[in-house]
Formats: C-alpha cells, sequence, structure tokens
C-alpha cells in the first residue's frame, strides 16, 4: 500500500488532470509535486532505514553499550526502490 502522502498526491494530480485536462498547466505543476513529494519520502524512509540497521548493529555489539536490548529497531520501512 502507498504511504498516505503518495496517495493524496497522486489522487489530487490525477483529480486535477480530469478537471483541468492532462495536458494543462496545472496538471503538470502538480504532476512535479506528486514527483517531488514521493520522492522525498523514498529518500527519507531509506535513510530511517539505514540507520536502523547501524544502530542494530551498535546495540549487538558485546560490551559496547550495556544495555539489553529487548526488541530491534525495524530496518524496512518501505518505500524502498525495485
Amino acid at each position: 500500500m502507498p504511504s498516505s502522502h503518495s496517495a493524496i498526491v497522486c489522487s489530487l494530480a490525477v483529480l486535477i488532470g480530469r478537471q483541468y485536462g492532462f495536458d494543462s498547466g496545472i496538471f503538470a505543476i502538480a504532476f512535479v509535486f506528486a514527483f517531488i513529494v514521493m520522492y522525498d519520502a523514498a529518500g527519507v524512509r531509506r535513510a530511517a532505514g539505514k540507520q536502523a540497521q547501524i544502530l542494530n548493529k551498535i546495540l549487538e555489539t558485546p560490551n559496547l553499550t550495556g544495555v539489553q536490548i529487548q526488541n530491534k529497531l525495524v530496518e524496512a520501512l518501505g518505500h524502498t526502490p525495485i
């Protein structure tokens, strides 16, 4: 399932395209806006997943933190490239 951000900007672009035409200037703006939002969402999720991987490795290192681990951080947060 897409994220709510991606779903909203895609539906906004489709609605604008249906209302004003897919060859209109306002649709072009909505399309670029949707692309920017989805690209940013993918980058943020990917970066958070990489940070979770590194933190999990740090916490698994014996005698480094002295913290007992109950649950690992989630490393796959979605929005991954194909």
